[in-house]
C-alpha cells in the first residue's frame, strides 16, 4: 500500500507499506526520521510520541495506514532549521538529556503541555509527562527543563 502523509510540513510518500506497519516504523525506517525512538512497542514508555493532526500519540500504536492524508509532526519538526525549539533548548540547558532515548517523547509531551498551559504548575507538568518513562535522569532535571521553557 502507498501512504501519503505530511511530515513536518512536507508532503511525503511511502510505497510498499505492509498491513500492520506502525507509524513509528514508517517515520524511522522509510522516511529517515530517527528522532522518535522505538523502545517498548506497546505505548507504555512514550519514547515514540509524535503529533498526529496536532494531538500527541504513541506512534508505535498507530498503523501507518491511519496516517494517510494526515499531518505528523515529529521532534525533528519542532526546530526551526538549526534553531532548536525553546523546549528542546531548555532540555539541553537543564541537562535533562542523558542517554537520550526518552528525550524525544518527553520534548513532544512538554511542547504540547506548554501550548495548552503556558505556565503550568509542577502537578500539571508531572501529569503531562506521566506517560513518558526515563531510566536515567530521576526526572528532576526534566521538570527543571519544562519550568525553564515555560519562562
Amino acid at each position: 500500500m502507498r501512504v501519503n502523509v505530511t511530515v513536518n510540513g512536507e508532503a511525503r510518500q511511502a510505497d510498499d507499506v505492509w498491513e500492520g506497519e506502525s507509524l513509528l516504523y514508517l517515520l524511522r525506517e522509510r522516511l529517515g526520521l530517527p528522532g522518535s525512538k522505538n523502545a517498548c512497542e506497546q505505548g507504555e514508555c512514550g519514547s515514540c510520541t509524535v503529533y498526529l493532526d496536532g494531538t500527541p500519540v504513541c506512534s508505535c500504536l498507530v498503523a501507518a495506514g491511519q496516517a494517510e492524508g494526515r499531518e505528523v509532526r515529529t521532534v525533528e519538526g519542532l526546530a526551526d532549521g538549526d534553531r532548536l525549539d525553546p523546549v528542546q533548548q531548555s532540555f539541553v540547558d537543564a541537562g535533562a538529556v542523558q542517554c537520550g532515548f526518552c528525550t524525544p517523547g518527553l520534548v513532544v509531551a512538554a511542547h504540547d503541555l506548554l501550548n495548552r498551559v503556558p505556565n503550568p504548575s509542577d502537578e500539571e507538568i508531572r501529569e503531562a509527562l506521566a506517560g513518558n518513562l526515563c531510566r536515567c535522569t530521576g526526572y528532576e532535571k526534566i521538570l527543571d527543563a519544562v519550568r525553564a521553557a515555560a519562562k
